[in-house]
């Protein structure tokens, strides 16, 4: 065949829709599950519940991707929200962006995070080397003790002083000292910042009803789910799977984690260097309760928790964003809550569930009376990509040899890049890299893989003029 797409999550279903839009029939997708999605399936459990891989919202970049969303459920099938995300510290709630906020926490934090902040306006400008260091040069020492260093620590798992900060982008609001010191005086919240200020979800199936839909745009022949590869022969083209069928191809498009890819396809050279990319594990765990939630949740979308008192770094009113998420819309409600995981952060997944069920006590997300009705758990192996200091130099050295070999490694985990790792974004490296073996073009014509800064700076049309 001409194309083999390995991966049903939106890279590769955004490839496959890429090559039907342009007429080209000749591939197939692959996918060891049985259902389409990836890291954006949902899940419903035995108690009735629907849950997401993860606190997925839906916002974008791109004039494409909102138009294959607006196919995929129609213009009635979303619920749109304006964005409520909260910081849970010091036994309140801070709006987020949390910087623009401080009035919100007790005088002595609030004096030590506005300290730091004109220290760090005043300080000569110097480049950082790794993330700490452009987290204490932009915000200042206050800022960064008490919020961003250990809430940082909590989502990546990592030592903020083994990752770089050129990906932060949009991702990380930078303090305008005038704004900060407008909120702290006026004690006024400021919570529109950022791209997801508006987002929407499903009204019914979770984010996962998305990428069902979509593959089902898709025809039959060109797709078989269920399969996995465990072999690769780079140099003959070909692929085997679990069933012991051998697929012959010209171009392959991989979403396979790139470290698991390298081994598949036994390059050595190739895993010993992919092997020195950083990611975390996440545990989600979905708590389905009787009731509707208290006062202070009534409509908030997540919260973010910095301190130590509780094993997640982001909690979900799943229900929130759809009833129809739980058992019995009006009558049932739901906490998703994520818990990152690495070798320098372990977790005990033997406890994590009941761990995370204190923690929501101790941050009186719920109470001990609370009936609960569901404890859904899932392990993620590969959560998150980590933007190591290292990353561009080990994503960069892999990805070249493996396109000599006709191979595109793309998406999340196949391209590495965090930054472009949204839902938007890994659909337009799928299309975006469909496109370009499709017409023969260059590097060009996968901007979102190869100038993350400027696909985020903007609203991407179809046609730009």
């Amino acid at each position: 065949m001409k194309y083999l797409i390995v991966g049903a999550g939106p890279t590769g279903i955004g490839a496959a829709l890429a090559l039907n839009e342009l007429g080209c029939s000749d591939y197939l997708m692959i996918d060891g599950q049985d259902i389409a999605g990836g890291l954006s399936s949902s899940f419903v459990d035995d108690a009735g519940f629907t849950w997401d891989l993860g606190g997925h919202v839906q916002f974008s970049h791109y004039e494409i991707f909102d138009e294959y969303m607006d196919k995929a459920l129609g213009k009635e099938g979303w619920l749109n929200h304006q964005r409520e995300s909260w910081v849970w510290m010091r036994d309140t709630f801070v709006p987020y962006p949390f910087q623009f906020n401080l009035h919100r926490l007790p005088p002595k934090e609030r004096w030590d995070c506005v300290k730091g902040l004109f220290e760090a306006s005043k300080a000569e400008p110097t480049k950082p080397s790794h993330f700490k260091e452009w987290a204490i040069a932009t915000f200042g020492g206050g800022v960064t003790e008490h919020f961003f260093y250990p809430y940082n620590f909590k989502v990546w798992a990592h030592p903020l002083e083994l990752m770089s900060y050129q990906w932060v982008g949009e991702r990380v609001a930078v303090p305008d000292l005038a704004k900060v010191m407008e909120g702290v005086c006026l004690g006024e919240d400021q919570v529109s910042w950022g791209p997801n200020s508006t987002f929407r979800f499903p009204l019914r199936g979770g984010t996962g009803s998305i990428w069902r839909a979509l593959a089902g745009f898709i025809p039959e022949e060109n797709k078989k789910l269920g399969v996995r590869v465990v072999s690769v022969d780079p140099a003959g083209h070909t692929v085997t799977l679990d069933n012991g069928e051998v697929l012959a191809y010209e171009k392959l498009i991989s979403t396979v984690p790139v470290d698991q890819f390298t081994e598949l396809a036994n390059l050595p050279q190739l895993s010993a260097e992919s092997s020195q990319l950083l990611y975390s594990s996440t545990h989600v765990v979905g708590i389905g309760l009787e009731g509707q939630p208290a006062e202070p949740l009534e409509t908030k979308c997540w919260m973010y928790f910095p301190e130590e008192n509780c094993p997640f770094y982001r909690v979900t009113v799943f229900s929130n964003y759809s009833p129809n998420n739980t058992l019995a819309p009006g009558e049932t409600w739901s906490l998703m809550a994520e818990v990152a995981q690495s070798p320098y952060k372990p977790v005990d997944q033997a406890t994590v569930v009941e761990d995370v069920v204190q923690g929501m006590i101790n941050a009186k997300l719920i109470s001990p009376d609370d009936k609960i009705l569901s404890k859904w758990y899932c392990f993620l192996d590969h959560g998150y990509p980590t933007p190591s200091v290292n990353r561009d130099s080990h994503i960069n050295a892999v990805l070249p040899e493996l396109e000599k070999f006709d191979i595109y490694s793309r998406g999340r985990f196949g391209a590495w890049k965090y930054e472009v790792s949204n839902q938007d974004h890994s659909f337009m490296q799928g299309w975006e890299c469909a496109v370009r073996l499709l017409t023969g073009a260059g590097a060009e014509a996968e901007p979102t893989l190869h100038t993350p800064s400027a696909v985020n700076k903007q609203y991407n049309r179809r046609n730009p003029s």
